[in-house]
């Protein structure tokens, strides 16, 4: 016999979330945010075209060169895209206007954002400066689709841990994510290109640097998928307290982020990245040591 607990309810009723009207519902704020989330995206997609197009253009201005301006305005809007997909959640939540069409359409975005725009981010991107090394060129698409894919089942497995009949989930109710956010992982991606644009600027051994990028990218796809857990901020809203020393700590930060951004974003994010894996680390040892003394 089917389990009852796990079936939709009746269609019928208003309050379930699958009634098909309140499925469908379309709120305004939040999904307007969605919007903007997919509006970045799309832009970053295109001047991700552009830039390439600008490198190979017979008579084009950047022709032997790496058109930054293209790229850092795709790093720009990629970055722009996590924080409006931060406020369509938290605008939801607060409203409680959540929806299954919010929810669909917000990981449709996020594959055009944090998926395709820092893959092709990434391939284009790393193949200016590293002209001279074949291997990339064979090799590198196929990093690009391992990264995207990764983000697809990523969303996928979000989606399912959150679905409304699946609120007792370990990840719905826990303050960490489970595996590695894709806004996080495209603002890595990201956040590595800055900077690499940052020392392509100052002439500064552009291309041992450009070779971690894909090796990230792998690294990023794998946590992804992964059973990592990461703080999710969830909880932070306008309604959070904070201790003085705290929130002047948090003006500091933020200010140096603004002033250094080619490298203060970039250590933010590889430390929101190692951190998730540090912990984790540091909880499985202390699980094996409990298992050895309770034996």
């Amino acid at each position: 016999m089917p389990d009852s607990s796990k079936t939709p309810g009746d269609p019928d009723d208003p309050q379930n979330p699958y009634n098909v009207t309140q499925a469908s519902r379309i709120y305004f704020l939040p999904n307007l945010m969605t919007a903007g989330n997919l509006f970045c995206g799309f832009m970053a997609v295109i001047n991700c075209i552009q830039a390439r197009l600008a490198e190979t253009a017979i008579d084009g201005e950047y022709l032997g060169g790496i058109p930054t301006d293209h790229y850092r305005v795709a790093v720009w809007f990629i970055l722009g895209a996590a924080a409006f997909d931060m406020l369509d959640g938290r605008l939801a939540r607060m409203g409680g206007r959540e929806s299954l069409f919010g929810a669909e359409f917000d990981s449709l975005a996020d594959i055009i954002s944090f998926g395709i725009a820092p893959a092709l981010l990434m391939f284009f991107f790393i193949i200016s400066p590293t002209q001279g090394i074949m291997w990339f060129r064979n090799v590198g698409w196929f990093v690009g689709f391992v990264y995207l894919l990764c983000a697809a089942i990523r969303l996928a497995r979000f989606n399912v841990i959150t679905n409304p009949l699946l609120h007792r989930s370990s990840e719905y109710d826990s303050k960490d994510f489970m595996g590695l956010p894709v806004p996080a992982a495209a603002g890595t991606v990201a956040a590595l290109v800055l900077f690499l644009i940052h020392l392509a600027e100052a002439d500064k051994g552009l291309n041992r640097w450009a070779l971690a990028l894909p090796f990230l990218m792998l690294l990023i796809a794998f946590l992804m998928v992964s059973t990592v857990r990461y703080p999710s901020g969830k909880k932070v809203d306008l309604q959070t307290t904070a201790p003085m020393n705290s929130f002047i700590l948090f003006l500091v930060v933020a200010g140096v982020v603004v002033v250094f951004k080619e490298i203060a974003i970039l250590i933010l994010m590889l430390g929101y990245i190692f951190f998730g894996i540090f912990r984790q680390l540091h909880r499985d040892r202390q699980a094996r040591n409990a298992e050895s003394k309770s034996v």
